[in-house]
């Protein structure tokens, strides 16, 4: 597994990669997000775990563009799952669910990319393939029960 990365936040509201050495942008969190990178996010000053509360920037910014994720009803109803009895099985129900849905979308894209891998049209013919043989048996079963003499898979020798 890979080292934790720090990210310092400084009172000028900027934030600064400490393994690049370097100052980024929400956007560049974001980006470690989506490639998995595990990093914390620390007031430079207090030495403070503030990751939650950048996360949550990103998730307002990402909200306020394009199609939002939650909706005015699904934030409503978050709000009043804090400080009830049910808030923390709310927050294992959310988790797990999240865990569920993540692991479909990655089953879904392995399938469809061994889908695109392999030519869909030599599917589709090894299918109609077996559904001939299937019918093949089918009918010569039929004509034997019925007392005839089924066709010959053989072609005659003097033909080409």
């Amino acid at each position: 597994m890979s080292e934790l990365r720090i990210i310092k936040k400084y009172p000028n509201r900027r934030l600064y990669d400490t393994e690049l050495s370097k100052y980024i942008k929400l956007g560049d969190l974001r980006t470690l997000i989506d490639e998995d990178v595990e990093f914390e996010v620390r007031d430079a000053n207090t030495g403070e775990d503030i990751t939650r509360t950048i996360l949550l920037q990103i998730i307002t910014d990402q909200e306020c563009g394009g199609k939002p994720l939650f909706t005015t009803d699904i934030l409503t109803q978050m709000i009043r799952s804090y400080g009830g009895e049910a808030q923390d099985m709310f927050t294992d129900y959310l988790s797990k669910s999240l865990n569920l849905f993540n692991k479909q979308q990655e089953l879904y894209q392995d399938r469809l990319s061994d889908m695109m891998r392999n030519n869909p049209m030599n599917t589709w013919s090894e299918i109609a393939k077996q559904n001939m043989d299937i019918w093949q048996d089918v009918q010569k079963n039929f004509l034997k029960s019925a007392g005839v003499d089924a066709p010959s898979d053989k072609k005659d020798k003097s033909e080409p």
